[in-house]
């Protein structure tokens, strides 16, 4: 199960995870609020969690693309 996990989270851009890393809740209880609010708001949501792929997939490279500050 655990590789699973792990599979869908790397193909579903890890958004969940990152949240429940940031906030300090488990990874479960974010997917599944997303889940519930999804039917809740007939997936609206589901533009927030592109959003937020976007922006994390946007630091992430801007992160390996300059390492330190002197590579400008």
């Amino acid at each position: 199960m655990k590789r699973i996990t792990d599979f869908i989270e790397q193909q579903s851009f890890g958004v969940c995870s990152a949240m429940g890393n940031r906030l300090g809740f488990s990874t479960r209880s974010v997917r599944l609020s997303f889940i519930y609010a999804s039917f809740f708001t007939f997936g609206s949501p589901v533009v927030l969690y592109f959003a937020l792929a976007f922006w994390m997939n946007m630091r992430r490279a801007l992160r390996q693309q300059r390492s330190t500050v002197w590579d400008l």
